[in-house]
């Protein structure tokens, strides 16, 4: 439902020695939102995503998801099986969760055609562009239909034409009501989504404009 929080942040701190990478974090997100997260190299702002993703556990404060949000993550590396087909890299979350074959036949087809790869289901990844292989992950983090979609820098190794495809998917399951929250050091991709946009800097909010640009 529009209005309500799908993820709450709370005095969240991260250190890695005695290194803070995260200090103090106070952030909501809301259903349905469509957020950038920026920041330089080092600023926390993928350590922040993996905590969202639950990637990451150890920390002090509390990163929440409301009760019963799956959380699915995009990573910039894609990440496939070299050897199994592209329909067989994305059945293979639902058949680690222990989803029937059944469910898996229906749903599999479905998350591929939104990610405009249902005719490339029986491609292996070395067959695809990188910007079809970072299709695959999208459909497969869709299968087990998350309320929130964390993406961290998913176009970073992409061309401009495949950074373009990558974002209006983004944005289609957006309109979905999936809140989409992008890290990303593309300033164009920021200025173009016209969302909010948090800056992080030495793991501290540095700004968090409703209607934000790249700043940095």
């Amino acid at each position: 439902m529009a209005g309500e929080y799908v993820f709450t942040i709370s005095n969240l701190s991260k250190t890695y020695g005695a290194k803070t990478v995260l200090e103090n974090i106070n952030l909501s997100f809301y259903h349905g939102a469509k957020i950038g997260i920026v920041g330089e190299n080092g600023s926390g702002k993928s350590t922040l995503l993996k905590i969202m993703a639950g990637e990451d556990t150890e920390f002090d404060g509390k990163a929440d998801p409301l009760k019963g949000t799956r959380v699915g993550f995009i990573s910039q590396e894609p990440l496939l099986d070299m050897n199994k087909t592209v329909r067989e890299n994305v059945a293979f979350a639902l058949q680690v969760a222990g989803e029937s074959h059944k469910r898996i036949k229906d749903i599999v087809p479905r998350v591929l055609h939104i990610v405009g790869l249902g005719h490339k289901m029986e491609r292996y990844p070395n067959q695809l562009s990188g910007g079809e292989q970072q299709r695959v992950v999208i459909a497969r983090s869709l299968v087990h239909r998350p309320k929130i979609l964390v993406a961290d820098e998913p176009t970073g190794n992409l061309d401009t034409l495949n950074t373009k495809e990558i974002i209006e998917i983004l944005k289609k399951i957006n309109q979905f009501g999936t809140t989409v929250v992008l890290v990303t050091h593309n300033r164009e991709v920021v200025n173009h989504l016209k969302k909010r946009v948090i800056a992080i800097d030495e793991g501290k909010i540095l700004s968090d404009e409703k209607h934000g640009k790249y700043r940095l």
